[in-house]
């Protein structure tokens, strides 16, 4: 007797036996405990989850011919149940609508429609891929399924919806199959391993459901090609080298080199993947997903739902997040993907395979704008350069770590330096007249704070009794909101700024106008900026550590108006 795949065996016979699609199965029970069966049903999905499966078990459930009426339970032994099952009944005529794409089947089809079923309730007609009908056949069908004869129904499935007409769709009732989860997927492998009595590893079932990707057919293919390998118990090494699949340990092993920048690491571990058999797309697939795993610890945790990784798995791509930061995880999967289209077209794909590899490896930290302000501060308003990493035997020196902002001793120094801007008494008018001078001041001690306070205004302010400071009102406009947030953040350090500059103690308060201020008022139409007064713009050691440490060009300079 021939043998019949796993596919085909554990294939579903009831709505109570589907499996991941459950919200689907109880909408069509209702709809027949109830009688308000349709006329046409459009089933969508991709491969493997379901489709043509809930067809079949739709049509049984409505030509069972145990029964005097339609049932949610169809008996699967009688006539009607066997031969939908095996695909031959006479009133359940399955077509396929790749190879049936013209009028004339189209046309065939309705003039059969009219014809009584032969011996069941319904004549149905179960049209899979009906997105591969042509328009002219699709239009074909559009009258008779509007208004169908009463004994027929129609069953379509499709894994591309969005090619079925809308006039198509209008007269359907649509149910979308989700991909199913890997959970559901790994009991349901378990059940079948154990009905087959095969003995294996907790992990092999995990691996299958990661490799299906939600698709159950898909899975029961791949576990029957490993089974047919005639080795028990089934084991992660078997999978890999029963499917040739890249070895995870050996992927995971490339990364850990990329992360810590060893470029002959890694040109090493890819030569042994190499040779093991895989392709460089191969290679590619498995470091995208393995990162984008790294993705989800990074923003999550090693224990998140997200992953479909075995225990031994999650301990060791947690190791790995710690070398990487989430820009150059997202940065690292964009560029494999784009070079994956690459490679396919490429006559040498290993070298360009490796020189990718070594670029990723050796590429320059990723910075973000707050570390590069914290340096700007640190550098005390000289410009300065972004710390890149060293070159040591061949491989850079990753900064994980970011530097300390302004140590005590050095702002003291700097503190000390801050000469009394006024010297009188400190009131609203005197603050206001004065503060270009006292903004100026403070970008001199501290380039990347003052740039930042350029934005504000000076609103109000209230005095102590007797001289004992006050409160400084500053206002922003609502387009400097980035420089009220991070002058918030450095209150302290402008508080006691202000304290020196001003001869009394200040305290802040951060206020929100409804103008713009003088910083941020438009440009003049028309205005020009003379060389002279541009390249003084220029030279300021705020651009000039803004242009170094963004690695940033110049395109345009505008005068504000005063």
């Amino acid at each position: 007797m021939a043998y019949t795949v796993l596919a085909r065996r554990f294939r579903s016979q009831t709505f109570d036996d589907v499996v991941g699609q459950d919200a689907v199965a109880q909408t069509l029970k209702n709809a027949i405990k109830s009688g308000r069966v349709a006329h046409a049903y459009l089933f969508t999905g991709t491969r493997g989850v379901g489709k043509t499966t809930m067809a079949r078990i739709l049509a049984k459930a409505l030509n069972c011919l145990k029964f005097d009426e339609p049932t949610t339970k169809p008996c699967c032994k009688c006539d009607s149940c066997v031969s939908v099952n095996a695909g031959e009944d006479i009133d359940v005529i399955e077509i396929d609508g790749a190879s049936n794409t013209g009028v004339d089947n189209i046309r065939q089809l309705r003039q059969n429609a009219i014809y009584r079923p032969a011996r069941a309730r319904y004549k149905i007609y179960i049209i899979d891929e009906v997105h591969m009908l042509s328009t002219g056949a699709f239009n074909a069908l559009l009258k008779i399924l509007e208004e169908p004869p009463e004994h027929v129904k129609f069953i379509f499935a499709t894994t591309e919806p969005n090619k079925v007409l809308p006039t198509i769709q209008s007269r359907c009732q649509r149910f979308d199959f989700g991909t199913i989860n890997p959970d559901v997927i790994g009991e349901q492998l378990k059940n079948i391993l154990k009905s087959e009595k095969v003995k294996f590893d907790a992990d092999v079932l995990i691996a299958l459901s990661r490799l299906a990707n939600g698709s159950m057919r898909d899975a029961l293919s791949l576990l029957d090609q490993l089974i047919s390998t005639g080795v028990e118990p089934l084991t992660l090494d078997l999978l890999e080298e029963s499917l040739g699949q890249p070895n995870r340990a050996k992927i995971c092993e490339l990364i850990g080199r990329m992360g810590d920048h060893e470029a002959g690491a890694v040109l090493e571990a890819i030569d042994e993947l190499l040779k093991t058999g895989q392709v460089a797309v191969q290679i590619l697939d498995s470091l995208i997903d393995l990162m984008r795993d790294l993705i989800v610890i990074k923003s999550t945790s090693a224990k998140s739902g997200l992953l479909v990784l075995t225990a031994a798995e999650r301990k060791t791509m947690s190791a790995l997040a710690e070398k990487f930061d989430t820009a150059a995880l997202i940065y690292n999967i964009t560029a494999m993907e784009k070079l994956r289209w690459t490679i396919k077209n490429s006559d040498n794909p290993r070298a360009l395979l490796e020189a990718s590899m070594l670029r990723l490896t050796l590429s320059e930290h990723f910075m973000g704008l707050q570390e590069l302000l914290s340096r700007v501060d640190a550098a005390g308003g000289k410009a300065c350069a972004p710390v890149r990493p060293g070159v040591k035997k061949n491989a850079p020196t990753r900064v994980n770590k970011r530097p300390q902002t302004t140590s005590a001793a050095a702002q003291a120094e700097t503190d000390a330096k801050i000469a009394p801007v006024i010297t009188g008494e400190v009131n609203a008018e005197t603050i206001a007249d004065n503060w270009p001078l006292i903004t100026a001041a403070l970008k001199a001690a501290n380039s990347g704070t003052g740039v930042f306070l350029d934005a504000a205004t000076p609103a109000g302010f209230e005095g102590g009794e007797g001289g004992a400071g006050g409160v400084l009102s500053l206002s922003f406009a609502k387009s400097a909101q980035l420089a009220r947030s991070m002058c918030e953040k450095r209150s302290a350090q402008i508080e006691s700024f202000l304290t020196e500059a001003l001869g009394t103690r200040i305290r802040l308060r951060f206020e929100t106008s409804n103008d713009q201020t003088p910083s941020q008022a438009a440009p003049a139409p028309g205005a020009r900026m003379d060389k002279e007064t541009r390249q003084k713009a220029l030279s300021d050691p705020a651009v000039q550590t803004l242009l170094t440490g963004l690695d940033a060009t110049v395109t345009d300079i505008e005068e504000l108006k005063k």
